[in-house]
């Protein structure tokens, strides 16, 4: 019975790790999705105010 509670702390420790992982994979490929569409619009104005002179 000892066995499967500590199975059950490890497992549920490595569960809770993971998912703070994943949250902060998450957030920054949030971040990283807003700097390169923010590029990506500063790049389409750059092309039509060449064209435009």
């Amino acid at each position: 019975m000892k066995k499967l509670s500590y199975l059950s702390v490890i497992l549920l420790v490595l569960c809770l790790s993971s998912c703070s992982v994943i949250a902060g994979i998450f957030k920054a490929g949030a971040v990283v999705g807003i700097i390169s569409v923010i590029v990506v619009i500063a790049v389409i104005i750059w092309i039509i105010s060449l064209f435009r002179k």
